[in-house]
């Protein structure tokens, strides 16, 4: 399953990066798990999405809850819960 990230705001700034297009490795099928996934990538990745980050995220620009299931060819935007122009 492949899947389109989007990351916004201060996420973006301290990934370096707005996007990135995943092979979703075996085993992940929730947003959940896959934030677990990125988490254990290390720093980056473990700072900007740590347990207890204010994270919110969107699945096909539909705001969801991280208990969904990944879809293949979905785009799956990271965001913090306030963010400016």
């Amino acid at each position: 399953m492949k899947i389109q990230l989007k990351f916004f705001a201060s996420l973006r700034e301290v990934l370096k990066t707005s996007s990135e297009t995943l092979t979703v490795p075996d085993g992940i099928q929730t947003i959940r798990d896959l934030r677990e996934f990125l988490i254990s990538r290390g720093d980056p990745w473990s700072v900007a999405l740590a347990h207890g980050k204010a994270v919110r995220v969107a699945l096909n620009h539909e705001m969801v809850e991280e208990d969904v299931p990944l879809l293949d060819g979905a785009e799956l935007a990271f965001f913090p819960p306030v963010t400016g122009g």
